[in-house]
């Protein structure tokens, strides 16, 4: 039997051109895909600005909290110098009770100017109805035994304010926030004006950032030299 593609040689040559016109469809389709899933450099060009844009936003966003933060808690040297005259007046100025209680994180014992600064609030209370449920959480908190911020009283001043804790009076934390506001100015208070941050806060310098020392709850005095500390507003 003869071979069909010498009879009919036309087959041969409409195959070849059906091979080739396959190839050719094949392969332009691949550009049109590959055309489509690429985006072109208008394209790209838009996504990167866009991309710019985002992350502008969001570097001027986060940048400029911490700045407006540091610009409202800065303190002038003639400001700081204040400080020094009296703890009273140190403890008067919301700046000064900040930079002091950040001191006082350094040496691990910020529970005692936390105590203070919830009896100055308890003695605010208008009514009876107000002081049972503060005075609860204030001794709870900072007196009782084991309490998580236990302050350093003496046994007298702790069993008379344990006593008076079932029917608290506006008076009631008044022996305990003293015996606190004396150990902080006769311990702390001394370290705190002696400490590398607040000179360099009256001299109008750049705070130092040195490491936390941690300190003993019993509040011995000179029991460490020239503390120094890390103020988060310097």
């Amino acid at each position: 039997m003869e071979n069909p593609l010498l009879l009919f040689p036309q087959l041969n040559i409409s195959a070849s051109k059906d091979k080739s016109y396959y190839k050719v469809m094949n392969s332009t389709n691949k550009e049109e895909t590959n055309k489509a899933s690429k985006p072109g450099a208008k394209q790209k060009r838009n996504r990167l600005s866009l991309l710019l844009q985002k992350s502008e936003f969001h570097e001027d966003d986060h940048l400029g909290k911490p700045a407006n933060l540091k610009k409202a808690a800065s303190v002038s040297p003639e400001e700081a110098v204040k400080w020094s005259e009296s703890f009273e007046k140190l403890l008067s100025q919301k700046a000064g009770l900040d930079a002091f209680t950040k001191f006082l994180k350094t040496e691990f014992s910020e529970e005692n100017i936390e105590f203070w600064i919830a009896c100055e609030d308890y003695k605010k209370c208008k009514t009876a109805h107000e002081l049972l449920p503060k005075a609860k959480t204030i001794y709870e908190t900072f007196i009782q035994k084991d309490a998580p911020k236990e302050v350093n009283l003496d046994f007298h001043t702790k069993e008379v304010t344990s006593q008076n804790i079932e029917q608290p009076i506006i008076t009631t934390f008044d022996a305990a926030q003293s015996t606190v506001y004396k150990l902080m100015e006769q311990d702390s208070y001394p370290r705190f004006l002696r400490s590398d941050p607040y000179l360099n806060l009256v001299k109008g310098r750049n705070p130092s950032h040195p490491a936390l020392r941690r300190r003993s709850r019993s509040f011995a005095v000179n029991e460490f030299q020239d503390v120094r500390s890390d103020f988060t507003i310097w």
